[in-house]
């Protein structure tokens, strides 16, 4: 079993991953290819993934059953004690600034007030 995912990726390389594998949500492509057509499948998504993002999932003898591999992707697989795991960056947490021509609104809004309390 074979699951290659794309992101952002030009509808061509879509139509050509359908000769080989099924389309079973926008992006995601299903089938059991061998590995030698595979390895080419994932040569050609590599090659023509635009400015897109990838990631090939496949079945294997191992404690997990399956290994993954990605491309251009923020998500990256790490061994973790002979498994392997996608390893995620944390999220860039942004701080306000302290001179803001229009700082946020504290409290509730007029809108969510009436909402709770059900006055008009």
């Amino acid at each position: 079993m074979t699951v290659v995912v794309l992101a952002n990726c030009p509808p061509g390389l879509r139509g050509f991953l359908t000769r080989w594998l099924l389309e079973i949500s926008p992006g995601v492509f299903l089938g059991s290819p061998s590995a030698r057509v595979r390895a080419i499948l994932w040569d050609e998504v590599r090659q023509y993934k635009g400015k897109g993002r990838a990631l090939l999932a496949y079945q294997t003898n191992n404690e997990q059953g399956f290994t993954f591999e990605t491309h251009e992707h923020t998500w990256h697989p790490t061994n973790h004690e002979g498994l392997t795991l996608l390893h995620r960056p944390a999220p860039h947490t942004a701080q306000p600034a302290t001179n803001s021509p229009n700082p946020p609104a504290q409290g509730w809004s007029k809108a969510a007030k009436r909402r709770r309390y059900g006055t008009r």
